[in-house]
């Protein structure tokens, strides 16, 4: 699975789920050395936290070169005085799962 089609399928999996908040976090490549990134997924849209992205929503938020280390579910809307997460530090993938997001 492509990093456009992951996004697209946890991005359809969020907009059932208006009260869940998908953190990714990971790499991308530089001329400098892999720089940390972490995207947010919530109610059908990705929306980078740490990098600039294309203001097209046809355009996946992450380019194929990323590579994403782990996943956190969090209870949204975000508060980021008093974040509530409900899973860290789990593999992408298993948010392809429904369950996973309960």
């Amino acid at each position: 699975m492509t990093i456009a089609e992951l996004l697209t399928a946890l991005e359809a999996a969020s907009r059932s789920r208006p009260d869940r908040v998908l953190r990714l976090r990971g790499s991308l490549p530089a001329a400098s050395g892999d720089e940390p990134f972490e995207l947010l997924i919530f109610r059908g849209f990705s929306s980078s936290v740490s990098h600039p992205t294309a203001f097209n929503p046809d355009q996946p938020a992450l380019g194929e070169e990323a590579r994403i280390e782990v996943a956190d579910l969090l209870l949204g809307p975000l508060n980021p005085a008093a974040e509530q997460v409900l899973a860290a530090a789990q593999p992408v993938a298993s948010f392809l799962e429904p369950a996973a997001w309960l």
